[in-house]
């Protein structure tokens, strides 16, 4: 009995001696994580006190004509209970003539091919258009990227048929509700930019205020904070897959420079249109050492009745399912995004990036937290170093809520400006199990595919690996 209690007693004495080793590794990538959003924040104060960043507000409702054609893809896979819906509501608050709407679905999904079908046919009888239903003749779910690419070939069979030429490609998912304005104020920020992103105001689920009250929370956070900074500094824009809009001048250097006949967008990617933002949304840079381009613009503009000109879009209101997708994220940001993408010789973009793909340690360091925080047994005395490291991480979490509360209550009301508070204390468990997700979605993808994942979890959580052969698209 003695022995034993000697045995636990070295054990426990190593044990504490690791865990000061990895509270002291925690807690300088915190600071350091600290370190990074207070620089955004100081960033931005200073570009709006320079003027260099303005509160932008329409006088009037913009024209309802293109400069040129504008074709809109929205990927669906067994959407039938929302694509009718989001469809009729972008006819008729989008009433341009030159815009396209391509929607991708299966031949194996009849119910969402008969909700497009409905949501195109008029009062009259007769069918909108400019509403096209492009049947990819591969079993679904492949990924997102595949489906993209089966609109992008109907849209070039399109051209050579009608002898025009289509100015950008717009995406949307099949559960976004868009801004009157949008179409048009992103048809003239392309004059000047070959990547446009217009801010994502995700809706909130009555039943879940946490879960789908936390994507507010950090999509209010970044798109009116980070994004902006970004732009302005010249940094690149990662696109956020809906309310953004690629030039098609980019789009075809993009297929130029992969060497993909089928497409820009990759097959093979967790987060295709995070990549393509990237890629194009650099001024004068499609890759790390290649010039060209107009780069990309954030968008933050209200119209004249004062609404934030953005996409309404609904996120996952269950826990599990929000694990999930965030786990997609960080995989196809943090890891596929450093193979695909790899880091740049810009220390500015060099710093975006890190930011990008910091997810896995932040699920890293919380843990570490988590687990000191459940008392197995009594600590020892930390270094005056760590201490001092909890007080700065302290101070810098408190202004953070400062700000969480200013930007969220700004747009979504004061109540919900405290709720964010609480929700980012939180949301570091959400995060934990994403990260770590994510790890492990990794290590197997590394340990049974090799190094470069062919899909996953990328379409409607429900997409199986895509393949990269060619086939032809069916349009009704």
């Amino acid at each position: 009995m003695v022995a034993f209690a000697e045995w636990m007693a070295s054990l426990l004495t190593a044990v504490e001696a690791v865990r000061l080793e990895l509270l002291l590794f925690a807690g300088f990538w915190f600071t350091i994580g600290a370190i990074d959003e207070l620089a955004i924040d100081f960033a931005w104060l200073w570009l709006r006190l320079k003027g260099v960043i303005r509160p932008r507000k329409l006088d009037r409702p913009l024209a309802t004509e293109l400069s040129a054609p504008i074709a809109l893809y929205v990927p669906a896979w067994r959407e039938a209970r929302v694509i009718g819906p989001m469809l009729r509501h972008v006819l008729a608050v989008w009433p341009h003539a030159d815009l396209r709407i391509y929607v991708g679905c299966y031949v194996n999904d009849p119910e969402t091919r008969a909700a497009i079908r409905a949501a195109g046919r008029r009062e009259d009888g007769s069918h909108d258009q400019r509403l096209r239903i492009v049947v990819n003749d591969r079993p679904g779910p492949t990924t997102k990227g595949d489906c993209l690419n089966r609109c992008f070939a109907a849209m070039r069979q399109d051209e050579e048929r009608e002898g025009r030429r289509f100015r950008a490609v717009l995406l949307h998912d099949a559960e976004d509700m868009v801004h009157p304005q949008a179409l048009s104020l992103i048809d003239a920020e392309l004059d000047r930019a070959d990547f446009v992103q217009i801010p994502v105001r995700p809706e909130r689920h009555e039943a879940s205020r946490f879960v789908s009250g936390h994507y507010c929370d950090e999509f209010t956070d970044a798109h009116a904070r980070e994004m902006v900074v970004r732009a302005s500094l010249g940094a690149g824009i990662p696109a956020a897959g809906v309310g953004c809009a690629f030039s098609r001048d980019a789009l075809d250097r993009i297929v130029e420079r992969r060497g993909r006949a089928e497409g820009p967008f990759d097959p093979a990617s967790l987060t295709e249109d995070y990549e393509l933002g990237m890629l194009i949304g650099r001024a004068g840079a499609i890759g790390p050492d290649e010039v060209g381009g107009r780069g990309g613009s954030f968008v933050r503009v209200r119209a004249h009745d004062g609404s934030l000109i953005a996409t309404r879009a609904y996120f996952p209101h269950r826990l599990d399912t929000a694990i999930r997708q965030k786990a997609r994220w960080v995989q196809g940001i943090a890891f596929d995004g450093w193979e695909q993408l790899g880091w740049s010789r810009s220390p500015l973009e060099f710093w975006m990036r890190l930011r990008d793909r910091r997810g896995p340690l932040v699920a890293l360091t919380s843990i570490l937290f988590v687990a000191e925080a459940a008392g197995l047994y009594r600590p020892a005395r930390l270094r005056p170093l760590i201490y001092w490291m909890l007080i700065f991480t302290t101070i810098a979490f408190a202004w953070r809520a400062a700000v969480r509360f200013v930007l969220v209550g700004r747009e979504y009301g004061w109540s919900e400006g405290l709720a964010a508070v609480v929700r980012m204390a939180r949301a570091g468990g959400g995060r934990c199990a994403a990260g770590l997700g994510s790890g492990r979605d990794r290590v197997g993808g590394l340990l049974i595919r090799g190094p470069s994942p062919a899909g996953g979890d990328n379409f409607a959580n429900l997409a199986t690996r895509g393949q990269t052969g060619v086939h032809a698209c069916c349009i009704d």
